[in-house]
């Protein structure tokens, strides 16, 4: 089974900058998909970001422009840079990686909380 450690996550006052680190464990992984999620008090699991094995990459609207996804193939690590935060930003972000090692995964991280104070 494929393992993900999610680090990053924190406390930041609005306009400020975090960064958030997903990787997954094993080795001979061949993944198709990378996607960060959020989920905010009261609220359903949004899509933050995605990217794709060819490189393309997907961002909810709410965050276009200012966050970043990005990838370490060698590593099976993504990343999300977030800029300008904002106190709706606030919520418990999980990475959800697919693909083959031995057989197809789908694997979650076990969140991170990001908190942004205005």
């Amino acid at each position: 089974q494929v393992q993900l450690v999610e680090t990053g996550g924190g406390l930041v006052q609005a306009g400020g900058s975090l960064r958030l680190s997903c990787a997954a464990s094993g080795t001979d992984l061949s993944i198709n998909f990378m996607g960060w999620y959020r989920q905010a008090p009261g609220k359903q699991r949004e899509l933050v970001a995605h990217i794709r094995s060819g490189g393309s990459t997907n961002y909810g609207d709410s965050v276009k422009g200012r966050f970043t996804i990005s990838r370490d193939n060698a590593k099976n690590t993504v990343f999300l840079q977030m800029n300008s935060l904002k106190p709706e930003d606030t919520g418990v972000y999980s990475c959800n990686i697919r693909g083959y090692g031995r057989t197809w995964f789908d694997s979650w991280g076990q969140g991170t909380q990001v908190t942004v104070s205005s």
